[in-house]
Formats: C-alpha cells, structure tokens, sequence
C-alpha cells in the first residue's frame, strides 16, 4: 500500500481503498509512520474453533477491535446459518472497542445490540453453547458492561473487561 499524498488513496493490491496508517491496539489510527500493533490480515478462512481461540487472544491483548475482524471474517465467510451469529459476537467486540476509547452512547449501543443477536441466535436454534460459545454468560457480560459505560460515562479497560467467550478458562 502506498501512503496518501495529495488526493490520492491508500489501495490494496487490488485497487480497493484501504487506510494504510498504522492503528493503536483500540483500531484508532496513528500518524503514518507511528509505531503500531500488527493489524489482523482481512479475509483469512478459519475453522470455528480457530475463531473463537485467535479473538479470545486479542480480547485478553486488549485488542478488541482486531478481535472484530477476526469474527467479522467468519461473519463474511462462514454458513449462512451463523452469519448472525459471528455478526452478533463482532458486534460485541466492537461495543467493547467503543467503550475502550470513551464512546459512552456507540459503546453501549452496540453491547446491548450484541447481547440480543447471539442471545437470539442460540434461542432460534435452541443452541446455547455452539462451538463452545456460552452465549447467555456473552449476553449478560455485555449488559452488564453496557450499564457499567452509561453509569461511570469513562472509558473502560480492554483487556480488564475482556468476556470469556467460552464462559471459562479453555
């Protein structure tokens, strides 16, 4: 990727616009050439289990944005059967990303749209455990960080807030 200069843009090797400046652990971008955490390659195919282990890593890094992308890629390419639930479990990690960086109403917004989708999900199918995800123990965290945001209205700590995705320590 080439940086910008004039109108130009950041593109991929494709053509497709791409922001090339480095990001912070919370996604937010930095001043070309800052020093930046590694971001998540787009697009990369994962089995479930797969998934949920590298996004449980990012979230104990303090890095729930990256951890977005890594649902966001099962979201895109997994079943069309669980589509709303890794867009559910992206949600959450992105309403975690918000409350990171001090994002009192987006925040809270989407935990709590989060919390529904996967609650919801697991309902439809009357599966409250796929791929060892414990999402009743996901929904409440998620509410329960929502109130914590609106109550305190102060950005909150990643890595301390980080949910257990398989509602243990596995």
């Amino acid at each position: 990727m080439s940086s910008t200069s004039g109108d130009r843009r950041d593109r991929d090797t494709e053509g497709r616009a791409r922001n090339a400046r480095p990001r912070d652990g919370l996604g937010r971008p930095l001043p070309y050439g800052a020093d930046g955490v590694e971001r998540q390659p787009e697009g990369v195919v994962r089995t479930p289990g797969d998934t949920v282990t590298e996004a449980q890593a990012l979230l104990e890094a303090g890095k729930p944005f990256h951890a977005h992308e890594v649902f966001e890629d099962a979201w895109k390419a997994g079943p069309d059967e669980e589509r709303a639930l890794w867009r559910g479990l992206a949600q959450l990690a992105v309403g975690l990303t918000h409350a990171a960086r001090g994002n009192v109403t987006g925040g809270a917004r989407l935990l709590r749209r989060g919390a529904g989708a996967v609650e919801e999900w697991g309902a439809d199918r009357g599966t409250p455990r796929p791929h060892g995800l414990d999402l009743s123990e996901l929904a409440s965290w998620a509410r329960e960080l929502a109130d914590v945001v609106e109550r305190d209205a102060a950005p909150v700590d990643a890595r301390a807030w980080a949910p257990r995705l398989r509602g243990d320590r596995s």
